[in-house]
């Protein structure tokens, strides 16, 4: 940038670093909040399906009944959580959401299996939560075929089916979520210090005594920004040293070209929340604002819901969203230890967007300054 005086913008840098760090409370947002945020969120956002409450009725009451059902509960997915007299408790047990998945053994079970027929189990699953039951009735159906398949080795010959899940082993959610939750804590901190900070000055009125200073608006913004910047990636350091040391998430890929890619995305944070500060005269509007984008930006991300799920507009329209880019980017280098030769597109797209919207909202900021 022109008219850029490096011991003007460095004694401004030094004057928000101070006043950043000054403040105990700003201090433990910018620190202490991403890590409790990310261990939260590590937890919370959970789509495996453990420890199940299931209702069993068994009519059979065999050996080989009982194996079965000892099954479903030495997968741990499930737990017994009573058993019914009738059928029709296991209905009452739904519908009072004593449990989330009923089965039911009939009368002949070890019959059938002994005489080679189709022995017949019945599976009732309490489909209010959709995930949940999905997930469960697809453990229910592995187990009931991997026990009939032990039981009847010699029977009818088939497909052999050896299936396994490629960069996560065991399913595990955890393994895709935190990731994802490291690149919406960047997002919001970058968006949160830049648009808060800016605001700020205006509204105690020290942003007019700043451009009346000697300080030209390219050392303003850059000095307002490269704080911001530096903190992100405190944050991402810390938040990436809880993430492997503390939830175990594998980093496959190379740390130093997450932090080369990161960049690329704090820059389009940085102009959304210089953006956000042109439009927003308190700091009351400017959170308002920050979120009105946050919000929507995670869910079109790819975060929660897969994208490909989603009707095709809003497809088009994620593309728009730098964090669903960072999200593939995180994702492969922390799952596939994927590098620049797979994940140059979206870092392409992020430092495009970054530009973009850097010039735009710097362009707004020295108007509405003005």
């Amino acid at each position: 940038m022109s008219g850029v005086d490096p011991r003007r913008l460095w004694q401004l840098v030094r004057k928000e670093f101070r006043q950043m760090l000054r403040d105990p409370r700003s201090k433990r947002m910018v620190f202490v909040a991403p890590i409790v945020q990310l261990v939260l969120f590590g937890y919370a956002v959970n789509t495996d399906v453990r420890h199940t409450r299931t209702i069993v009725l068994d009519r059979d009451r065999t050996a080989e009944s009982r194996a079965l059902l000892d099954a479903f509960t030495a997968s741990g997915y499930f737990r017994i959580a009573g058993q019914a007299g009738r059928s029709a408790d296991l209905v009452a047990a739904l519908d009072h959401g004593d449990a989330v998945v009923a089965v039911e053994v009939p009368r002949g079970f070890a019959a059938d299996l002994a005489a080679g027929r189709r022995a017949s189990v019945q599976l009732l699953v309490d489909g209010t939560s959709a995930n949940t039951a999905n997930v469960a009735h697809g453990y229910a159906t592995q187990i009931v075929a991997q026990y009939a398949a032990a039981r009847m080795p010699g029977g009818p010959a088939g497909v052999d089916l050896r299936a396994r899940a490629w960069y996560n082993p065991n399913l595990e959610s955890r393994v895709y979520n935190v990731p994802g939750v490291i690149g919406t804590i960047v997002m919001m901190m970058g968006l949160l210090l830049t648009s808060l900070a800016v605001v700020r000055e205006r509204e105690i009125g020290t942003l007019e005594q700043l451009m009346v200073s000697p300080l030209t608006p390219a050392e303003l913004i850059l000095g307002k920004t490269l704080p911001v910047v530096a903190v992100a990636f405190v944050d991402l350091v810390l938040i990436t040293g809880v993430a492997l040391l503390w939830f175990g998430i594998p980093m496959r890929g190379s740390f130093a070209f997450l932090l080369l890619a990161s960049l690329t995305y704090i820059l389009s944070g940085l102009g959304l929340g210089l953006l956000i500060s042109t439009v927003s005269s308190t700091q009351q509007e400017a959170f308002m604002a920050m979120f009105f984008f946050f919000l929507p930006a995670i869910i079109l991300s790819g975060f929660m819901y897969p994208v490909e799920n989603m009707p095709t507009l809003f497809q088009y329209l994620t593309l728009l969203n730098p964090i669903r880019h960072y999200l593939v980017i995180v994702r492969g280098v922390f799952l596939k230890g994927a590098g620049f030769a797979v994940l140059w597109p979206e870092i392409a797209v992020l430092l495009a967007m970054g530009l973009v919207v850097l010039s735009v909202a710097t362009s707004r900021f020295r108007k509405t300054a003005a």
